[in-house]
């Protein structure tokens, strides 16, 4: 792309009021590879971070990407919030995509290899090992990794074979001894996903870790047996992984069906990408882009110092004798956890008053001691929830299963199009559902994201509903690395709508008018968009405002323009998202009074958070849902109102506490690029992935958002 088509590209966005979703995703992947650049970091978490933009980048085009091809392939017409369309789109996206896959590979190169050596391990290819480690990788092929090789010849005998999604691949050039090289044949050899993506060897009080294709490429010989080898390429495919179901109302009865053949269909999508290596077969690639019809922007080269697949460094961070060289939270409570005297008194306790818990500063364990208890209960009747992702060998799963064989009656809506986790929540869903749970496996087009828990207890001659309403998922493993907010409490107000939601999943209900819980798709932009505009209407008549948002992403464009209009007229506007944001902060006369803050670090920030002032009569709402199109009009969502006054000021201590961290924190730009925030002069570090657990109720009790 020549510098005059860049210019009409970098002209045409700047001019936009919206920054584009996709190259704001960009730009945070930026922000994570970032936290692998911090010198303060062991080379294993760097390579952690290495690892999680490289997981971020696949589903990136598997979904993102992938979304985009939906419309190219079917001249389908799409305008971006840049103002770009399709094709244009497209080029300056790769172009961007390009740049973050050098400088990922950069770092990897100039600042990861030089360093594994003094910090216990090195990656190495066969020829750099001794002649015992040698023979050690010789016995490892020919035993454990050939016989579940399998070359696939493509010529005019053999049609092309099925290439796996995100799997390594060889590609093998080969010609026939004295023919000429119109004669030559490709071949690939797939590298199966079970098995280990290094070869481990014990050297003194190190691990050196050989990668498993230079294995194979040491011996890949023994597959082409009295031919020519021409050239042998490395290389990964990127599939589109986007499916809608088209869902009818007669479909009920075939729905997991339909899903598992979407699943399917995701193996073998339409490619979107290829990794390579440099110095590859021309006439390989040809063929493939011909084949894939993609084009050069498409084709990531990877230098030979370099590797493909960063996903595969999970294998040596999890490598035991490192364990203490990873970044793990302070070993304190925080002094506001849920106060545990035991078991037992979990239901007396929550009779007695409500409990916030901010994860992972408050452990995840009240709500699992409330689901066994409820399971094991006589007096409990009947146990309601709503399941998005789960971890695997679940717990919740468990304290169901105990509650159905104890004659409780469990309804549970599984979402099976939880995106990457549909085979595992089928099979946690089967599992209900033969033991006698009433399983929901979806409504009708909406995906159910919001997170609720209801359960119905006879207490003496009354019936107390105890209630948890979440931002996370039931999900014990991410409960340790995300930070959530979840709301257990006996409020007849909020009992009252959680019931009342749960009729409109589980029956044949239309939801009326909730009190204390706003729920998508039902209302709840409008809603929202009315608090914004109340402030806009106070700061008008010169009366105290403020909105504060916590949200993972933020793209929902008459939300974004309803708080352009707040900032136009005076109220001051302050939101934290961690990923997208389409939100154009601080350009003059549209949103000058609107600053955009994104917390990156050693945990996944995944609470929501609404506060509006309210000329004092404050409103803060905490739940499930960002501000997004597919929040609002896609997905079942609830946010719901914390009135409890110091909870309530606990939710907004969270988000005094997100804008005064200057170790994890970045501004966005009017321009939509981002600076990292760091302690001024005479200032001291502030992080609240540490701050948290030092928490007190007396910090709390002073919490101001409006100075």
């Amino acid at each position: 792309m020549d510098v005059i088509q860049k210019d009409k590209f970098i002209s045409k966005i700047d001019s936009s009021d919206l920054v584009s979703r996709d190259l704001s995703w960009v730009k945070f992947n930026d922000r994570v590879l970032d936290q692998s650049k911090k010198k303060s970091r062991t080379i294993f978490e760097k390579l952690k971070f290495m690892a999680i933009t490289a997981s971020n980048l696949d589903e990136f085009f598997m979904i993102r990407v992938g979304s985009l091809y939906n419309y190219l392939d079917y001249d389908k017409e799409r305008i971006d919030y840049s103002g770009l369309r399709e094709e244009p789109f497209k080029e300056k996206l790769m172009m961007d995509s390009q740049a973050f896959h050098s400088r990922q590979h950069e770092h990897f190169i100039h600042e990861i290899l030089p360093n594994t050596e003094a910090s216990g391990f090195v990656l190495s290819n066969v020829k750099n090992l001794n002649d015992d480690e040698q023979e050690l990788i010789r016995e490892y092929f020919f035993k454990a990794v050939y016989p579940m090789l399998t070359p696939m010849v493509f010529d005019g005998y053999h049609t092309f074979p099925i290439l796996m999604n995100k799997l390594l691949i060889f590609g093998v050039v080969t010609i026939n001894p004295g023919e000429k090289k119109d004669n030559r044949k490709l071949s690939f050899v797939q590298i199966p996903s079970n098995i280990p993506r290094f070869f481990e060897i014990e050297r003194g009080e190190g691990v050196v870790y050989v990668p498993i294709e230079e294995v194979i490429r040491e011996h890949i010989v023994s597959l082409f047996r009295n031919v020519v080898i021409e050239s042998i390429n490395l290389f990964r495919i990127t599939r589109n992984g986007d499916f809608t179901l088209e869902e009818t109302e007669d479909m009920d009865s075939n729905f997991l069906e339909e899903v598992k053949r979407k699943l399917n269909e995701r193996k073998t999508g339409r490619v979107v990408r290829v990794e390579i290596e440099e110095g590859h077969s021309k006439w390989m690639m040809n063929l493939l882009k011909d084949r894939w019809k993609i084009q050069n922007d498409s084709i990531f080269k990877v230098k030979k110092e370099s590797m493909l697949d960063f996903t595969s460094f999970w294998q040596i961070i999890g490598n035991k004798r490192f364990k203490d060289r990873m970044w793990h939270p302070p070993a304190q409570v925080a002094p506001l956890s849920y106060p545990l005297a035991g078991r037992s008194d979990i239901f007396q306790t929550l009779k007695q008053k409500d409990v916030l818990l901010h994860h992972p500063y408050n452990n995840i364990e009240p709500i699992f001691d409330l689901l066994y208890q409820a399971a094991e209960d006589p007096n409990v009747m009947a146990i309601k929830m709503t399941i998005y992702r789960l971890a695997k060998h679940s717990r919740i799963t468990s304290a169901l299963l105990k509650a159905v064989e104890n004659g409780k009656h469990v309804s549970v809506l599984f979402e099976v199009k939880a995106r990457f986790d549909e085979e595992n929540n089928i099979q946690e869903a089967k599992k209900l559902q033969k033991a006698g749970c009433f399983v929901i496996y979806g409504v009708s087009n909406f995906k159910t994201h919001t997170k609720l828990l209801l359960i119905v207890k006879k207490d003496e001659n009354k019936v107390t509903r105890y209630v948890h309403l979440g931002s996370g998922n039931y999900n014990e493993d991410t409960s340790k690395l995300y930070t959530d907010l979840g709301l257990l409490t006996t409020n007849e107000v909020l009992a009252n709508d959680v019931s009342e939601f749960f009729n409109v999943i589980t029956g044949h209900s239309m939801p009326s008018s909730y009190k204390n819980l706003i729920t998508a798709p039902q209302g709840m932009r409008s809603q929202l968009i009315s608090f914004i505009e109340n402030e806009a209407e106070n700061a008008k008549k010169g009366l105290p405002c403020g909105i504060f948002i916590k949200v993972n992403s933020l793209e929902d464009s008459e939300s974004i323009h309803a708080l352009y209009r707040a900032s136009q007229s005076g109220v001051p506007v302050k939101l934290i998202v961690r990923g997208i944001c389409c939100l154009r902060p601080g350009r003059k006369g549209l949103s000058e009074n609107i600053e955009v803050y994104s917390i990156v670090g050693d945990f996944l920030e995944h609470s929501r958070i609404y506060h509006f002032h309210n000329n004092g009569d404050t409103r803060t709402y905490a739940g499930s849902a960002d501000m997004m199109v597919r929040s609002f009009e896609k997905r079942l969502e609830s946010l719901f109102r914390v009135q409890d006054p110091f909870l309530e000021k606990q939710l907004m201590n969270i988000i005094a506490y997100n804008l005064k961290d200057n170790v994890n924190a970045y501004i966005m730009q009017e321009d939509g690029s981002y600076k990292a925030k760091t302690p001024g002069e005479n200032e001291e570090a502030f992080n609240i992935h540490e701050e948290f657990f030092k928490l007190t109720p007396e910090i709390v009790e002073n919490v101001r958002l409006l100075q």
